[in-house]
């Protein structure tokens, strides 16, 4: 029969403006008992679940060698989001300090719990708990900090900002901007709304971009999220989406600005098929080179339009155009003057995207 029983944990509480944090150390082996690791999925709705990234296998087998070793010593912090279920139950303050007050940190544990409805969560430190759980020890106390979270948005934000000076993969972070919230660096806050419509095009049941970009929750995509990025990102600022947000607070019309890509990009997968269906290794159109130029004739061919009129002749029209002058997947692209380049010599940097959006202008303009 599975264990009920509370933990009580010495513990000091510090107090930062009007959050609470909390100091304390634990044995490594009881983490499991009462804390899971939140793996990022998304569920039948196509809802984002969790935030972590899988357990590397080769890292911790390697922190369990160290700590099975002479003179192990783990000094960083695991940090844990705990639910409402735990609390803190202040002791006799001590000193003069008015920001810190020692007591006990209450967890109730029921070792018979799913990991989805235990009362906390690793925000860091997946890799070294996991290790501590595996090694051949029967203890390892380390130290901790947790906070009381109101949910997995702000469990979301925490990681984030927790792991915002390492390198966390750039894949992940864009998958969870769009369900978290609270303050965020400048450079993610600018992205989050770029990702929230990328997670719309490879999420939503229809379009070209279905299940098409890379992820953590669509390893199967081939298209890289960074290249979609970039090419949401300009058109927001300073293209054919920027009508659709506000001046005030940045915010958008997410609705119209999906309708608006999902008109265009329709119509390039319907006028390239072949080169559509195929990863960047044997495509131009799908590599970030023609993402990002693509991008930019979709900001000069439909600036102005309302989502409604992109998907209209003139669009399709100068699309067409550029049949007998792309060399998607074979063959040699013609710029001006005589030069010539083999297909797949075209790269993702900032001067071959602007030698293909040059041309590529040049044929859907004239």
């Amino acid at each position: 029969m599975a264990d009920r029983y509370t933990l009580r944990i010495p513990a000091l509480e510090i107090r930062q403006g009007t959050r609470r944090i909390y100091c304390f150390g634990i044995d490594g082996k009881k983490l499991p008992d009462f804390a899971a690791v939140s793996r990022v999925r998304r569920d039948e709705e196509k809802h984002l679940q969790g935030y972590q990234r899988p357990e590397v296998l080769s890292h911790i087998r390697a922190i369990r060698r160290y700590l099975e070793s002479d003179g192990s010593m783990l000094p960083n912090a695991v940090v844990l989001a705990f639910d409402k279920r735990v609390e803190f139950v202040p002791g006799i303050p001590s000193g003069s300090v008015e920001y810190s007050t020692p007591g006990e940190l209450v967890i109730p544990v029921d070792e018979s719990l799913p990991e989805s409805e235990k009362p906390a969560w690793l925000v860091d430190g997946q890799q070294r708990a996991a290790a501590i759980r595996d090694a051949d020890l029967a203890e390892f106390p380390v130290a901790a900090v947790g906070f009381i979270a109101d949910g997995q948005e702000e469990q979301r934000s925490q990681f984030i900002l927790v792991n915002s000076t390492k390198p966390l993969p750039k894949g992940l972070i864009h998958e969870l901007l769009p369900d978290t919230k609270g303050h965020l660096p400048p450079a993610y806050a600018r992205r989050k709304l770029p990702s929230q419509i990328m997670t719309r095009l490879n999420t939503d049941s229809t379009g070209a971009f279905r299940a098409r970009i890379a992820s953590p929750t669509a390893p199967d995509g081939y298209i890289k999220d960074n290249s979609l990025l970039k090419m949401v990102e300009h058109s927001l600022f300073e293209g054919a989406l920027y009508q659709y947000r506000s001046p005030v607070d940045g915010s958008g019309d997410v609705e119209q600005m999906l309708r608006h890509l999902q008109a265009f990009w329709t119509m390039v997968w319907e006028i390239f098929p072949d080169a559509w269906k195929l990863p960047p290794r044997n495509s131009r159109l799908t590599h970030g080179v023609g993402i990002q130029a693509m991008g930019f004739v979709m900001d000069s061919l439909t600036e102005g339009m309302s989502a409604e009129d992109v998907r209209c002749a003139k669009v399709r029209e100068a699309l067409e155009r550029l049949r007998p002058h792309t060399a998607w997947t074979s063959g040699m692209w013609k710029f001006a003057d005589g030069y010539e380049r083999r297909w797949n010599s075209l790269q993702n940097t900032p001067n071959d995207v602007r030698l293909l959006t040059t041309h590529l202008l040049r044929v859907v303009q004239g």
